[in-house]
């Protein structure tokens, strides 16, 4: 018997939709895979309140959702929501409205369980992850740390520093200057403490990264460099480390204008990629890590993982 199963995923900046069949081995084929921008914290993130606006795109995204997944008759849907909505007065709101109005249960997760996640799909992605590894998983609200070695979590860590949190909190120029910079990596090292400590005992050789920005590096190596596309059937990449900083220092050293004219790069991170790659600097710099890997999975296959595992593969 073959099954189909949604995923959703209601990010911060963006919401995620994976409609999968369900194989009577265990294994799962994509079907159908689609996001949409939404920005539930513009303005407020840090406020810790949904504006209208944002909300009403979050409401418009779940029901544009809601019909694919009439159209592909999916038996069962999951759906999880992050940083911004479990932060927000109102995202309980939010969860409510979307159930009275689609039918649809959202999970508010705290940052233990989207790591948990997050780790379980980079791992079902990423071939030979025997050396101990550094998963990051760069979002709009949050940003999860995860060391893992021999397919076991060592540590786990969700992070207030997502993209769109740091830029309203330090809102650099359009291009980033140096003061800036510097601003935000000092901001960094003292909210990444934790991490610092715990890599000392623990360090890693790798940098594994999960998730939308991750995914936009790939493609832009891809369209300015020639590098490897972004494949369906493809879940790991190997990142060259000079590519990857050719492609930081132009993204860094643009402004919006410019970015807009990068090979590969979605409007949708067109601001908070340099965000996103002044992360991944300090990340790689401040603890040495000489790989650099990406994985195509992220939250939603690591939920889809996880409910497999503990559920009937039948959904009647």
């Amino acid at each position: 018997m073959l099954n189909s199963l949604a995923v959703i995923d209601c990010g911060t900046n963006t919401f995620n939709l994976l409609i999968v069949n369900i194989h009577e081995n265990g294994s799962f084929s994509k079907v159908y895979n689609t996001r949409i921008s939404v920005r539930l914290g513009e303005g407020t993130i840090n406020q810790g309140y949904l504006a209208p606006l944002p909300f009403q795109r979050g409401l418009s995204a779940i029901e544009t959702f809601e019909n694919e997944i009439k159209r592909f008759q999916v038996k069962k849907t999951l759906a999880f929501a992050t940083s911004a909505i479990r932060d927000a007065k109102n995202g309980r709101e939010f969860a409510r409205l979307v159930l009275e109005k689609f039918g649809i249960a959202i999970q508010i997760i705290d940052g233990n369980r989207e790591a948990n996640l997050i780790a379980y799909g980079v791992m079902a992605a990423v071939n030979d992850i025997g050396r101990r590894s550094l998963i990051m998983d760069i979002g709009g609200g949050s940003t999860e740390f995860i060391i893992v070695e021999n397919g076991q979590i060592l540590w786990k860590h969700s992070f207030d520093l997502g993209a769109a949190r740091i830029m309203e909190r330090f809102k650099p120029s359009e291009r980033m200057q140096k003061q800036e910079a510097d601003a935000i990596k000092t901001y960094l090292k003292l909210k990444l403490e934790p991490l610092i400590v715990e890599l000392a005992s623990l360090p890693c050789t790798e940098l594994i990264g999960s998730s939308g920005a991750f995914d936009s590096l790939i493609e832009m190596i891809h369209g300015e460099m020639g590098g490897e596309a972004l494949a369906e059937n493809k879940t790991e990449y190997s990142l060259d480390l000079s590519n990857y900083q050719t492609i930081s220092k132009k993204i860094q050293t643009s402004n919006l204008q410019e970015r807009r004219k990068i090979k590969g790069l979605i409007a949708m991170r067109i601001d908070m990629i340099v965000v996103s790659c002044l992360m991944i600097d300090f990340v790689l710099s401040e603890f040495g890590l000489n790989g650099f890997r990406v994985s195509t999975y992220s939250l939603k296959e690591g939920a889809l993982i996880d409910y497999l595992r503990n559920n009937s593969r039948t959904f009647d």
